[in-house]
């Protein structure tokens, strides 16, 4: 990490699932190794504490509220942290360090706009073009 300026927030989403043929010990083995590696980018102010997410859930629209449907399973969130870096090949790069990534869980690295949201801004949630 360089000292270039203020550093951006990068949300990263951990998504899958472990490989279903690995052992409960191997999978143990990661996640210990991954809160020593995160605690470790929080002291060194690379990051910031996230959680795990709970399995339930609802989906709120204008149609009401229900309890799914969700993403299909190998599109699972199973938790969120805060990258702090100046860009988003940065924070990629840090993020590719976690240990996780080897028993199967991808990582979403996504900017966080630090601007409030406009109609007249396209953002995700503008419809496309096409």
């Amino acid at each position: 990490m360089n000292d270039a300026g203020p550093l951006s927030e990068y949300l990263v989403l951990s998504r899958g699932k472990w490989d279903a043929d690995l052992p409960p010990a191997r999978i143990q083995a990661a996640i210990d190794a991954f809160y020593v590696w995160h605690e470790q980018c929080m002291a060194e102010g690379r990051m910031r504490d996230g959680q795990r997410l709970g399995r339930e859930g609802r989906r709120v629209s204008r149609r009401g509220t229900t309890d799914g449907p969700f993403a299909e399973s190998k599109e699972v969130i199973g938790g969120y942290w805060t990258i702090l870096a100046n860009s988003l090949e940065e924070a990629a790069a840090l993020a590719a360090e976690n240990p996780c990534i080897a028993c199967g869980l991808e990582l979403e690295i996504r900017p966080i706009d630090p601007e409030r949201a406009r109609a007249d801004v396209p953002s995700n949630e503008t419809p496309s073009a096409d």
